[in-house]
């Protein structure tokens, strides 16, 4: 197991306590993993994030195989692992039960392309993967399918998923995800709000190829 993760293991206690804080989790619902050399780090089974260390953060091997004397990993370390191994792009995986995120799930819809930037999670919806028992197979297979050309995805009467390539990024797009399910929500209230059309969506996509970029020197 590697020795030199420390300071990553605290990012993921302080991404934890930080997606509470910001309203996208509850208690310990969610969990987070991250990209190693050899496997990933996760958080582990049903323990309160106040009360982690960094040694209670589980590594897994690539092969799903979990080294004696450490702590359970989460319930969720298929999809975990399986997105990892399958998404080379992702170097992190967020997942909550976002208030509105979850809402929209359990009505098994997909957040359309209501508003621009549905883009920046690399399509033109975020889709709803069709339900399964947590902690399964099944539920990892409709996710990675979900995900398809995406980083983002909604799962059926449970919660979101969020990657990026970086755990910063994974939490800021799981913060994006709610803030547009907010949106959605709401507009849905007044009824259905107006699509933008493929071809618009295309150009965003495309400008968010460059979006953010900036000159090496910073000016």
């Amino acid at each position: 197991m590697p020795r030199d993760t420390q300071d990553l293991r605290q990012d993921i206690i302080d991404a934890c306590l930080k997606m509470n804080a910001l309203g996208i989790n509850q208690g310990s619902a969610g969990n987070i993993s991250v990209r190693v050399d050899g496997g990933l780090l996760i958080t582990p089974s049903g323990m309160p994030y106040d009360t982690l260390s960094p040694d209670d953060i589980v590594f897994m091997a690539a092969d799903g195989v979990v080294p004696a004397g450490q702590r359970n990993p989460s319930s969720e370390w298929r999809f975990h692992l399986d997105i990892l191994n399958a998404r080379g792009d992702a170097g992190a995986v967020v997942h909550t039960h976002a208030m509105f995120a979850t809402s929209l799930a359990c009505l098994h819809r997909e957040i359309p392309s209501f508003h621009y930037m549905v883009a920046v999670a690399g399509g033109d919806s975020i889709r709803c993967a069709p339900y399964a028992t947590f902690g399964t197979q099944a539920l990892s297979d409709h996710a990675l399918e979900a995900l398809r050309d995406r980083r983002a995805c909604l799962l059926a009467n449970h919660g979101m998923i969020a990657l990026g390539d970086t755990l910063p990024k994974a939490l800021a797009l799981a913060v994006e995800v709610e803030t547009l399910a907010a949106q959605y929500w709401h507009a849905l209230q007044a009824g259905e709000p107006v699509l933008l059309p493929a071809d618009e969506m295309q150009r965003v996509l495309e400008k968010f190829r460059t979006y953010g970029a900036q000159p090496d020197d910073g000016s």
